[in-house]
This record gives structure tokens, sequence and C-alpha cells, in this order.
């Protein structure tokens, strides 16, 4: 956009900064909306497993549910515990809502469609998702309750716990990759597999990767059967028990936008991100955004899938499966990896 705005007449600061916020806007807008929609379809594929009919009645097929729920909220008085730190507790929401939006910064949309194409993208990500737990264990103090400051405390513990095997899982994309670049990361999936497939899990190497990555995933964001912070029969729900009106709303939101980037990492780190799933020539007349969105749909499809038919793991399993199996299997597949890499020429 800076060029066409320098073409105007703009100095070169006011075209970039102006062309920036378009930018920012056109990628957040469309993501708040997604979250939207996503609330929507979680409760209608709960629905469906459950042989119910889910929302139904708030516009056509139920579609404007999400939005009569947030008018609602919307409309609903903000109640602010008397023993609560007051600043920290309107701030925690706020936080966790913003970092779940700025991940999406270094996502690439389609061939060069990227907000900041930076060279350490995946680095960028992972510090991003590893701040989100600071708007949790926040809301866990300032609301100066126990229940919601045990919530906190389970958060730390399990995102660290996940957060190590997440790290060695990307270090076997980048092996593979050779950058931290999630445009070049997305580009080295271009026919990987026997030269037809766009996507590195197709690899006996880097399918159990993926696999850890998914089931990762639904632990760094909380998401059942590992939602140990809002475990209601053991902590009424969690940290944001003493939430009300837009600063709960803001936890929901975020919630879903994190889970959102998530089904969008595995699609650009495993599944080809924008490239179509095929590497024939055909297929790449549908635009890349669209491959894209239909990959992030399909992860979204299987997060709520287990959610509706998992049971809740014990906080116990939650921590064995993180420390005892992931860590090991993540490490050992890293030397796998290399010593495979080394053994081919790759790093010749």
């Amino acid at each position: 956009m800076t060029p066409f705005f320098l073409w105007t007449g703009l100095p070169f600061a006011w075209a970039w900064g102006i062309a920036t916020v378009l930018e920012i806007l056109l990628i957040a807008f469309p993501v708040m909306l997604a979250v939207a929609m996503v609330i929507y379809a979680d409760r209608k594929i709960w629905a469906a497993m459950a042989l119910r009919k889910g929302p139904n009645v708030v516009g056509p097929f139920g579609l404007l549910q999400s939005f009569a729920d947030g008018l609602k909220v919307f409309l609903q008085e903000t109640i602010i515990p008397a023993a609560a730190n007051k600043a920290l507790f309107l701030i925690a929401p706020i936080i966790t809502f913003t970092v779940a939006l700025l991940g999406w910064a270094v996502m690439p949309f389609a061939h060069g469609a990227i907000l900041g194409d930076i060279n350490v993208g995946l680095l960028y990500i992972l510090a991003m998702s590893s701040l989100g737990v600071y708007g949790i264990v926040i809301a866990g103090w300032a609301s100066n309750s126990k229940y919601p400051f045990f919530s906190a405390m389970r958060a730390a513990a399990q995102m660290i716990s996940y957060e190590v095997s997440i790290g060695f899982i990307l270090i076997c994309v980048v092996l593979w990759a050779g950058s931290f670049n999630l445009g070049a990361i997305v580009e080295a999936q271009r026919g990987f597999g026997f030269g037809i497939i766009n996507g590195f899990w197709c690899s006996p190497l880097m399918f159990p990767v993926w696999v850890m990555f998914l089931i990762s995933s639904m632990a760094e964001t909380q998401r059942a059967p590992f939602d140990m912070t809002e475990a209601e029969s053991e902590l009424v729900a969690g940290y944001q028990t003493e939430y009300s009106s837009m600063s709960f709303a803001l936890y929901w939101l975020g919630e879903y936008a994190n889970v959102l980037l998530m089904c969008a990492l595995n699609a650009t780190l495993f599944w080809g991100g924008y490239l179509p799933p095929i590497n024939w020539a055909p297929l790449y007349i549908i635009p890349g955004f669209l491959w894209l969105v239909l990959k992030i749909a399909f992860g979204f499809f299987v997060f709520s899938w287990v959610k509706a038919t998992v049971p809740r793991y014990r906080y116990d399993q939650l921590m064995r499966l993180g420390w005892k199996i992931f860590l090991p299997l993540s490490l050992l597949f890293v030397f796998l990896i290399s010593g495979y890499l080394m053994l081919t020429g790759h790093f010749a």
C-alpha cells in the first residue's frame, strides 16, 4: 500500500504510517469477525455431536447468536471486587486479547501478503504465545480470590510445560526449512512429499512431530481436554471467576483468537500454509488466502471435535504427558531429523 500513497504525493513517513495502519486493520477486523463466527461454529459442532440443534433462533440458522451474546455482555455492568487491585484487574483481559492479535502480524496469508516479513517470525510467534500467560496470571492475582489464583498458577505451570516441547518441535521445522521466516517455511513445503504433496506432515519423520504440535497447541490454549485453568468442578470458573461484562468477553475472544492462531500455525508449519494440498498447476488458480482459510477451518474442526468427545485430563496426567512423553519424544525427533539431514547431505 505504501507505493500507492507515495503516488498520491504524500511524504514517505506519512505514506508508510497510513499504509501500515490500514494493513493492521485489514488483519484485525477479519480476525475479530472470524472469532465471532467460530464461536458459533464451535457451538454448532458440539450440538451436532451431542445430537442437538445448537444456536438456531437469532438470525438465519442462528448465525447472529454470537453478536447477540456480545451485545448482552456489553450492556451488563462491570463488577470489580472491593479487595481487587483495580488497575491490574482491568488491564489483564486487555493483555490477553492484545497478545492474541499480535501473533497474526507475521502470518503469511499468501505469497508476499504478510504484514511483518521478519527473518525470525517463528521466534516472534513463540514469544507472543508465551506472553499470553501474563494476562491469566495477573487476573488470578489481581482478583484477590483463592480459586482464580490457583487457576493462574495452573496456567503458568501448564504453559511452561508445553512451551518446552513446542520449542523442540519448532526446531524440527526450522531444520527442514532452513529458516525462521514463516514465508520461507511455507515455500520449503512446496512439493515436499514425493514432489506432489505440499506439506511437512507427509514425511514419516515429521508426521509424529505434527501430532505432538497439534496436541501441545491444545494444551497451550487451555483447550479441552486440557482446560485445567477452567475446571468447573475444582476451580468454579478458573481465573475469570470474578470477571463480568466486557472484561469477561475479552477473555472469551482472546481464547478463540489464540485457538485460531494455533490452527493457522498448524496450517503454516505442517500443511503447506497458503499452498494447495497437491502441487498441481490448476490448483494454484485458487488464491492462496482461500487455501489457508480452508486449512484453518479444518484445524478448528479438529479442535472442536476433540473438545466435544474427549474427557478432561486430570492435572497429574496433563503434567505427565508434557514432561515424560512429549519432552523426550520431541528431543528424540530433533536428533533423528538432524541426523537424517546430515546423512542425506541436506546441510552440505
